[in-house]
């Protein structure tokens, strides 16, 4: 059977879909599919006020992947805010950074809290290595930027969205751009002690041990460094791990730093902390 008549049969169930249980069937038929052609139907899906059907939609345009990207921006309803919200989780779970502008302006301004939401999460899930290398600190100083102020929405919904966001991206730059992670990492640190729901401030405080955990992974693979990795983990004096991250990105850089984002500046960094320098 040819694509374009198997689209066409596809089609033809959903138009034929006289419940909202069969409705979910159909686009989920249509998204497992993965036909490029289905693309705007997909689309269209989102829009059905129907979230089974939402979320069968976005796992096919996820899956599809790139070529849904243009599409997605070019047909996202800027009537439907419900669709809004699926079509951004769905540039989201893609990553490519031509979003990246759609995602700021709606985790900064939307009025639905659901688009703030999942803008807010989207921008943590961009494939920076997508972008030109001199775009990539830029594009990400400006997220972080947005975030920082979506931290402090009046939807606590939406501030747990932006903890998540920040964390994915001081994960993201660890290695490339350690300042960009200790902006972050100060910054959950006083939203600790401004915010006043229980679950953003949990979500903050599994943020910051996600960010440690990954540091601790880079740092392990190091062979350099595992003797004093060993040390660190056996001395409970260090196990204050906010605090070797304090010092581990206040150390200054060499008189002659390695290329942007070569992890011999952070290797070297740590190494001298675990010394005690």
């Amino acid at each position: 059977m040819t694509e374009p008549d198997l689209l066409k049969i596809l089609l033809q169930d959903i138009a034929e879909a006289d419940s909202a249980t069969r409705m979910v069937a159909a686009v989920e038929r249509l998204a497992q599919a993965q036909l490029e052609a289905g693309v705007p139907h997909l689309i269209t899906a989102l829009g059905y006020n129907n979230p089974g059907a939402a979320v069968a939609a976005v796992e096919g345009l996820i899956s599809i992947g790139q070529p849904a990207v243009e599409p997605l921006l070019e047909l996202l309803d800027g009537y439907n805010y419900g669709a809004r919200a699926w079509g951004l989780r769905a540039l989201a779970g893609i990553g490519d950074p031509q979003a990246l502008d759609l995602l700021l302006d709606a985790a900064a301004n939307d009025f639905a809290l659901s688009v703030r939401r999942a803008a807010a999460r989207g921008l943590g899930t961009l494939h920076w290595d997508e972008l030109p290398p001199a775009s990539i600190v830029p594009a990400q100083a400006k997220v972080v930027e947005v975030l920082v102020t979506v931290s402090q929405d009046h939807e606590w919904i939406v501030r747990y969205a932006a903890i998540t966001g920040l964390q994915e991206l001081a994960i993201a730059s660890t290695v490339s751009h350690p300042d960009l992670t200790r902006q972050i990492l100060l910054r959950f640190d006083r939203l600790v002690e401004i915010d006043d729901n229980l679950a953003v401030i949990a979500r903050i405080w599994l943020a910051q041990k996600t960010i440690q955990t990954h540091i601790h992974e880079i740092l392990s693979q190091q062979p350099i460094l595992e003797q004093q990795i060993s040390i660190l983990h056996n001395n409970s004096n260090a196990n204050d791990w906010q605090a070797t991250l304090e010092k581990l990105y206040a150390r200054k850089r060499q008189s002659q730093p390695y290329p942007e984002g070569d992890p011999h500046k952070f290797r070297e960094v740590a190494a001298a902390i675990f010394r005690g320098e």
